[in-house]
């Protein structure tokens, strides 16, 4: 079977839902929540979070799903409804790490005059909108938060490289979000790729390959082990 066709039914096999319930490993200190940045490679056991449970050797629960965004609409008690806020369980966590909002930005406003949709998101000193609120949330319950920025594409040509703006000033502000709050931690990951360098992406130049993901995912792992668990 091509290699691709099998990549695309891994994909398709997740986003039919591939989250992991928190009962699974009842003992698990961390928890993944994003989109395909970190759920991507998982076929293989080699995704982003793979990565983490066996560089801490320590139980990760992994809720991410490809295609999911960050921002969402809440019902009467003020739970998230969909998309990466939902993927969050409660639990016992020592840490929980998050990305999202790249398809907020690609494909709700296909990354032109998105001024609209990164506000909603995160404002531009980062004090407010729906990312700094859901961090608060889970910061305010114990737990470290560790938000992971998006690969970048130096000197290649690549489906999403008129997202780069957008990109930029969008964890310009996670950043700054990230300096102002303790348990907040922003993992940048801009400097990954080597420019020209297609082997650190997948074969739609979008998302990691598995050197990626293993990058990626010891620089979280770092953190973790810097703190302890």
């Amino acid at each position: 079977m091509p290699r691709k066709l099998i990549l695309l039914i891994g994909l398709l096999s997740c986003l039919l839902g591939c989250q992991e319930a928190p009962s699974s490993q009842p003992n698990a200190k961390i928890i993944v929540v994003g989109d395909s940045l970190m759920a991507w490679n998982s076929t293989s056991g080699s995704s982003i979070p793979d990565v983490i449970e066996k560089s801490v050797g320590s139980a990760v629960i992994d809720r991410t799903v490809p295609a999911a965004w960050l921002q969402t609409q809440f019902d009467a008690d003020d739970r998230p409804k969909t998309g990466v806020q939902a993927q969050f369980v409660e639990g016992d966590w020592k840490w929980a790490i998050v990305n999202g909002g790249g398809n907020d930005l690609m494909l709700g406003c296909g990354c032109s005059r998105c001024d609209a949709v990164l506000d909603r998101m995160i404002s531009v000193d980062g004090n407010s909108g729906q990312i700094p609120r859901f961090l608060r949330r889970i910061r305010d319950r114990g737990t470290q938060v560790i938000y992971v920025g998006y690969l970048r594409s130096p000197k290649l040509l690549t489906p999403i490289e008129h997202c780069k703006a957008e990109g930029d000033e969008f964890e310009a502000r996670i950043a700054r979000l990230a300096q102002q709050e303790q348990g907040i931690t922003f993992v940048s990951n801009h400097d990954v790729a080597r420019p020209g360098d297609a082997s650190y992406f997948s074969f739609d130049l979008i998302h990691p390959s598995r050197k990626s993901s293993r990058i990626i995912g010891e620089r979280i792992a770092n953190v973790i082990r810097s703190e302890g668990l």
